[in-house]
């Protein structure tokens, strides 16, 4: 398995967070790409060049983009047009950059099929999905407010191009799912994961309650839910060494990128989650 972080965790530009990434030693990164300095309709041909010679000097893959949308996903139908044209823009410049992969959070999946959002849902998941699988890329659902379960029968009603990235902190410290479990569920989905740890502080928290304070108020909302806290890699309820047993056990040789949302010192933390990740892999390895 690789490891990578996400450059938008470093609290500096896109060009400051490939360099940073590069003097921990990792494998590749993870870019934002819906807004910013990053994003489709802003990269001119000029700035697309210059990023990927920054790349290759430092020796650094792009393991996905984010297709991260914000708000509610998919869940809104009046919405989605507009959001699965960007979702396609952001998959043509995975291509471009040689990411296999999109991330991102599409909404909380009822549970209820009859439920009409799931029909909503679907029917953007599915567009994108077969658009991505004809442009050699997969977009991954990132996990977070439903169980393993519910999000694997969402994905067996998809046509293709839809998989998973698999976050073991959104399931262990706001669904409760065990993570460990949840691999071996989604196996046949997982593309890319997410390496990040937390605490469950409130077994009664609604994610849906969750996951609704992230879309109206984004991180700064998620990290000041009172139900969970997000904590160095390593410090919280994520069993490491059976997460990444089972990762190997199923084949997974992708990326696990470090996600670093929370923190006074983020760069420390990432630093401190590299060298983590990497004792962790040789002792399973062994």
């Amino acid at each position: 398995m690789k490891t990578g972080v996400i450059t938008d965790c470093f609290k500096e530009s896109v060009a400051g967070g490939i360099a940073a990434a590069a003097q921990l030693g990792v494998d590749g990164v993870q870019i934002y790409a819906t807004q910013g300095e990053f994003s489709p309709e802003v990269l001119t041909e000029e700035a697309k060049l210059e990023y990927k010679n920054l790349l290759k000097e430092k020796n650094l893959e792009v393991s996905a983009l984010c297709a991260d949308m914000g708000g509610y996903g998919f869940e809104i139908a009046g919405d989605n047009p507009e959001r699965i044209e960007k979702t396609k823009r952001i998959i043509d410049l995975a291509v471009e950059f040689g990411a296999p992969v999109a991330t991102t959070h599409i909404g909380v999946i009822p549970a209820d099929q009859s439920d009409p959002r799931y029909q909503v849902m679907l029917s953007a998941l599915t567009e994108c999905g077969l658009y991505a699988k004809s442009r050699g890329v997969t977009l991954a659902i990132e996990t977070g407010p439903e169980k393993a379960a519910v999000l694997l029968a969402f994905l067996q009603d998809t046509r293709g191009g839809v998989g998973v990235n698999l976050d073991p902190a959104n399931f262990t410290m706001v669904t409760g799912q065990d993570a460990v479990e949840a691999v071996y569920l989604l196996r046949d989905y997982i593309v890319h994961t997410h390496a990040k740890d937390g605490v469950m502080l409130d077994p009664d928290q609604d994610p849906a309650d969750v996951y609704h304070a992230f879309a109206v108020g984004g991180v700064e909302a998620l990290n000041a839910c009172q139900g969970f806290q997000e904590v160095p890699l390593g410090e919280g309820a994520v069993d490491w060494k059976a997460y990444l047993r089972a990762l190997k056990e199923i084949g997974f040789d992708g990326y696990l990128t470090i996600e670093r949302e929370a923190g006074d010192d983020p760069k420390a933390d990432i630093s401190a989650a590299v060298a983590f990740l990497k004792k962790e892999l040789s002792e399973i390895d062994r």
